[in-house]
């Protein structure tokens, strides 16, 4: 009798990622990935004990494929810059991801190396090496919150965008201009929030080391 097919991590980690190309974290399940495997949730926790575990190692493959290749190039907010577009842009095809990114965070190798070059960066602006913790970590938050609300919008479908514009076009431009006179006053001027997103991404996040930049000694 031939037994069951052992999968390996690489495996399993592949499958998952692409069943969450189609389905959120909160319906995925390891029942789910293991119905696709062809196989039992049981041989699912020789690899990872629990969904949480599984969700952390297959965001951290999107950092490693992101930070492979990367050469550090320019000043240190060019580094910061360079490197958040690259994790921004391995997250851009996968926008499941990189929810499941901004809930769960990661911890392997990806991670790591993330970690290793923003320090670095922070180091090479002339911070104090006491301020670097703080500064990392709200470079990070800004970075995560940038690229998870970026996702949330690309799994948006042609039918559900079209209703939000609408939706839109009446909260902005029906708005009473008595209840709400600055809103009615820029009303034509607002954007939605889907608009420009990559480059309000770039601005943001340049505005955010600006301020580091600022405050150097």
């Amino acid at each position: 009798m031939t037994g069951r097919r052992r999968w390996t991590t690489e495996e399993i980690l592949d499958t998952a990622a692409e069943l969450l190309r189609t389905s959120d974290a909160e319906s995925f399940s390891l029942r789910k990935l293991a119905a696709a495997l062809g196989t039992d949730s049981s041989s699912l926790y020789r690899h990872f004990r629990n969904k949480t575990e599984l969700l952390r190692a297959v965001a951290d493959r999107i950092l490693l494929g992101a930070t492979d290749g990367y050469r550090p190039g320019g000043d240190w907010k060019q580094r910061v810059t360079a490197l958040a577009l690259r994790v921004r842009d391995a997250f851009g095809e996968q926008h499941q991801l990189a929810a499941v990114w901004g809930r769960y965070g990661s911890g392997g190798t990806g991670s790591r190396l993330l970690m290793e070059e923003l320090l670095q960066a922070l180091r090479a602006s002339g911070l104090p090496d006491e301020e670097i913790p703080a500064r990392y970590h709200r470079i990070v938050i800004l970075i995560v919150a940038l690229i998870a609300s970026d996702a949330g919008v690309g799994t948006v479908t042609p039918a559900e965008y079209e209703q939000g514009m609408e939706q839109f076009r009446v909260a902005v431009l029906g708005a009473d201009p008595e209840r709400f006179p600055a809103l009615a006053h820029f009303a034509r001027d607002i954007r939605p929030l889907g608009a420009d997103r990559g480059a309000a991404f770039e601005e943001i996040l340049a505005a955010h080391l600006d301020r580091i930049e600022a405050d150097l000694p």
